[in-house]
């Protein structure tokens, strides 16, 4: 029996397998990470930016890792009871560059 990380690493091989053999526009991924630890999201986050350079990666999470990794982050607040309101950052304004 594989444990919920072992089965979400398992179907990512096979996505990224089928993204590299057969390459769409985007791919949407919907908290893929949550059962992975912190050093399977530092190797999903790694895959991220590299399969990036290709396809849109649309991804949901609540992992904060993973969101560090991103080049826009859209989300959902509610500041007032029964009244949501979106919110948007580009990252490129808070990513220092590395010397």
């Amino acid at each position: 029996l594989l444990s919920g990380g072992e089965r979400s690493l398992t179907a990512l091989g096979l996505l990224f397998a089928l993204q590299s053999s057969k390459p769409s526009p985007f791919c949407f991924l919907d908290e893929v990470d949550a059962a992975l630890d912190e050093a399977n999201v530092a190797r999903f986050s790694n895959l991220l930016r590299e399969f990036s350079k290709k396809c849109q990666m649309l991804v949901i999470t609540h992992n904060k890792k993973t969101m560090a990794e991103a080049d826009l982050l859209y989300g959902v607040t509610m500041e007032e009871p029964g009244v949501s309101k979106i919110v948007s950052m580009k990252m490129e304004a808070v990513h220092t560059p590395s010397s």
